[in-house]
């Protein structure tokens, strides 16, 4: 591993401990308890691995189908084996889809109207 690449995993590590310890610190105000400094070390670092093992399989569900670039399917199947996160994953896929749509419908009439403007000046 490279000195670049070491230190940009550290500044990782620390930004996902930071905000594990920003969502204890929320969640222990919430339900009235303390998270040891221990404990939010424990779930930072378990977190950063998931993450890394989810970046993992997402590369090797994409070489997999011959792409470069990873797809929504791949997030969705990523986190199939976690219901609460697959539901909000595939809730978050249909706003961006929708999205999406709504951004094309629009372009698609400044498209029309620019149209219209070129023929009525001719």
């Amino acid at each position: 591993m490279s000195v670049d690449n070491d230190e940009t995993q550290q500044r990782l590590k620390a930004a996902v401990h930071y905000t594990v310890g920003r969502l204890c610190q929320r969640m222990g105000e919430d339900h009235r308890r303390e998270f040891s400094r221990q404990v939010i070390a424990a779930i930072a670092e378990t977190a950063f691995r998931q993450c890394d093992i989810f970046a993992k399989d997402l590369e090797a569900f994409a070489r997999h189908a011959k792409r470069s670039t990873v797809s929504s399917e791949d997030v969705k199947l990523v986190a199939r084996r976690s219901t609460a996160l697959s539901i909000y994953i595939q809730n978050k896929s249909e706003e961006l889809n929708e999205e999406q749509r709504d951004l094309k419908k629009k372009n698609a009439g400044k498209r029309k109207s620019r149209d219209t403007e070129e023929e009525s000046r001719e």
